[in-house]
């Protein structure tokens, strides 16, 4: 007679598919009892008829060859040493892959960590409530754009804004680039580089920053905003056939928001590892290696193939993206434009 090795959870199995058997419980209660699907349940039962006990012992036994103590030193060590105990489970993981030749799954790079103490888990967020709006189906029906104020270069204490904008459909980073100010001017240059590499695109949503969006609250009494004026940026994206869609709430812009958490963590720890110095060599980063490390890492297919983008060709970008002012002509043939009197010839 063959001897099994058996666990409190293949006794658990034998005794509910037995009592199933004789008819005495249901098979959607066996289901429930043993935490699987229906089907699952068929399979078990079918297997307990053909093979008795053996078809229902769990057949994993020992798991998978244990890691080595040499190994799990070298893991720990390159953390705590080389990668300075800053970079996330995932992150850490990408680098023994790569730069490595460690290749081990994220479950036994954290349990080494643990083990070292070098990792303690978080515990889980509850659910939030608020419903995630589904990505847009095509590339360029939406694009998100948002800018971030943070210490990017730990050699510098300034705070410098990341501006950059995302197709929300693939998550593909189209551009990205460092500015010691969050200015129409610089916004528009960001903007601008979208159009010119990828084409024009539907809609654009951001947030209520001024230079997207100007709003005039009615006083303190008041709680209607009394739209006016349109933004400059407001004035080009209309020119060009872009819908401008202003978030109404910090959750809306979630999905950006969320990159940013991964831009603060990733692009800082890849610049501090690539010994960036200073904002034109972390320019030239994003530029020349970041932006299609993320996307390599990041983008996704979308739900419908086929682009939106449409060619800029026959549009003069270079009157499209500026300032417009208008100002009326005295009978002097002159204009005024900051405090200057300007002729017209």
């Amino acid at each position: 007679m063959e001897k099994y090795s058996l666990t409190m959870k293949d006794i658990k199995r034998h005794k509910i598919i037995n009592s199933w058997l004789k008819r005495e419980i249901t098979g959607n209660q066996v289901s429930i009892l043993l935490g699987i699907s229906y089907r699952h349940a068929l399979r078990l039962k079918r297997a307990f008829k053909e093979k008795g006990l053996e078809g229902i012992v769990s057949k994993k036994r020992g798991g998978r060859k244990g890691i080595s103590n040499l190994l799990k030193e070298r893991v720990s060590g390159l953390f705590k040493g080389k990668y300075d105990s800053r970079f996330n489970i995932a992150h850490f993981n990408e680098k023994l892959n790569n730069l490595e030749n460690i290749h081990l799954s994220y479950s036994t790079v954290k349990n080494i960590l643990i083990e070292k103490r070098l990792h303690k888990p978080r515990k889980r967020k509850g659910d939030s409530g608020y419903k995630r709006r589904k990505r847009m189906p095509r590339e360029g029906m939406l694009i998100q754009m948002d800018s971030s104020l943070h210490q990017w270069l730990e050699n510098i204490p300034e705070d410098w804004y990341l501006i950059t904008m995302i197709d929300d459909a693939t998550n593909e980073l189209l551009f990205a680039k460092f500015f010691y100010k969050d200015t129409s001017f610089n916004n528009m240059e960001v903007i601008r580089k979208v159009v010119e590499n990828k084409g024009i695109f539907m809609s654009l949503y951001v947030d209520k920053a001024s230079h997207f969006k100007t709003t005039r609250y009615g006083g303190l009494h008041y709680n209607v905003s009394i739209e006016h004026e349109e933004t400059h940026i407001e004035k080009l994206l209309k020119d060009i056939g872009i819908t401008l869609i202003p978030a109404n709430s910090p959750k809306a812009k979630g999905r950006i928001g969320r990159d940013f958490g991964t831009f603060q963590d990733r692009l800082i720890n890849e610049m501090w590892l690539a010994k960036i110095k200073d904002y034109r060599e972390a320019n030239s980063f994003l530029r020349e290696v970041f932006i299609s490390y993320w996307n390599k890492r990041f983008k996704r297919r979308p739900r419908v193939e086929g682009s939106v983008y449409r060619s800029d060709r026959g549009i003069n970008l270079d009157l499209v993206f500026t300032k417009r002012y208008v100002r009326n002509v005295s009978n002097d043939s002159t204009i005024s434009f900051c405090k200057q009197e300007i002729l017209l010839l």
